[in-house]
């Protein structure tokens, strides 16, 4: 179905009955990094709502950054969820989708019931991790920059992106990005959000956490601390749990699908 949120007409994917979960994906992705955990929820007796983001898959591409911002995302959200005729939803989120879901979160918590973060803690926690976590996000620096991100990741027939990435589908993920602008569409998730000044300036204040949240963090994630991860704690009212799997690296919906779908599963028991 196509949900629209004024001139923006974001892809999404529905299926299943029951109680629904909206899955946010992040950057580099489109709803298909969910494929492999979609199938456990829809057993599981869940309705499953899988968007293609701003800017992302077959969701529409605004070419000005600042419809990119925040604000925006939330209010693509907020559609989603009315598109899909439900009156609350649990949010999953991993990387920018686990930022946008925490945001989410907190300015719309009449229609979020549960939180499951992947990866990305809360935004005040991850901009009060320290120096770790800064240096773990060189990258953003590099990506603030029109034109300078892109030309970073397609250097030398994209050797960052096999290289550093580290993406499962790597090559699948080079052919979405260049097709129909998706590499700057993808930067603009950056550019509108997380200027160079971030690392310099105060952390984002943001309304405390209603719903009751998952986080979920992987030893092997080169890109974000642990820290940034279970001092979100300290901005949810209503419960924090908190599950470190072993070995697995970022992508922890393509590496583990299973492992992230029981963790789901038993988490949703309690909400």
């Amino acid at each position: 179905m196509i949900a629209q949120n004024g001139d923006v007409s974001l892809s999404v994917r529905v299926a299943g009955e029951g109680r629904t979960l909206l899955l946010l994906h992040g950057w580099p992705d489109t709803s298909a990094l969910w494929d492999d955990v979609v199938p456990d929820l829809l057993d599981a007796g869940y309705r499953v709502v899988v968007p293609d983001l701003r800017g992302c898959g077959q969701s529409s591409k605004p070419t000005t950054t600042s419809l990119y911002a925040m604000r925006h995302l939330v209010a693509d959200v907020r559609c989603i969820v009315d598109a899909v005729a439900a009156e609350r939803v649990t949010l999953i989120g991993h990387d920018w989708g686990a930022n946008l879901a925490w945001v989410s979160a907190a300015y719309l918590p009449e229609r979020v019931e549960g939180l499951v973060a992947l990866s990305v803690g809360h935004p005040t926690s991850f901009r009060s991790a320290g120096l770790e976590q800064q240096i773990k996000s060189w990258y953003t620096l590099l990506f603030a920059h029109e034109g300078l991100g892109e030309a970073f990741l397609r250097k030398n027939d994209y050797e960052a992106m096999r290289k550093w990435l580290g993406h499962p589908r790597v090559e699948q993920i080079i052919t979405e990005l260049e097709r129909d602008g998706q590499m700057t569409a993808h930067l603009r998730w950056y550019r509108a959000n997380i200027p160079p000044e971030a690392f310099v300036v105060d952390p984002p204040v943001l309304a405390l956490i209603q719903a009751p949240v998952l986080g979920i963090w992987s030893s092997g994630d080169h890109a974000l601390s642990e820290h940034q991860m279970t001092g979100s704690s300290a901005y949810c009212v209503n419960g924090f749990d908190y599950v470190r799997i072993e070995e697995f690296g970022h992508w922890l919906p393509l590496e583990a699908p299973h492992v992230v779908s029981d963790e789901i599963l038993k988490f949703l028991r309690h909400v």
